[in-house]
């Protein structure tokens, strides 16, 4: 039986992905990527808060999917509404931490 020299590998710290992590998200590709999934969530999150997604009314998975489908087309029609009035897109939250840094500066 053959063996083979032992080796010691060392792994990068934690420090070293964070660094590419952050070297990647300034290229314009994972922007673009970024961008299809901020609106995918600001779409569940604002179905969230308005049609309690969260819950079902219903027993069922007839009822269960009827009750998702209408769900969608009231985003629809309470966006629709929003695009012909006019009415401004939801501001980002600003953190405690952040609104304290910009009334200093």
């Amino acid at each position: 039986m053959i063996q083979l020299p032992r080796s010691v590998t060392r792994r990068r710290s934690a420090e070293g992905y964070l660094q590419d992590a952050r070297r990647q998200q300034e290229t314009e590709e994972w922007r673009r990527r970024y961008a299809t999934r901020a609106g995918v969530e600001g779409t569940l999150a604002q179905a969230l808060q308005l049609f309690d997604l969260r819950h079902c009314r219903y027993i069922g998975l007839a009822k269960t999917r009827l009750q998702h489908v209408l769900t969608a087309v009231a985003l629809n029609i309470v966006r629709l509404d929003g695009w012909w009035t006019g009415r401004p897109l939801a501001k980002t939250r600003i953190s405690h931490f952040a609104a304290l840094q910009l009334s200093t500066a």
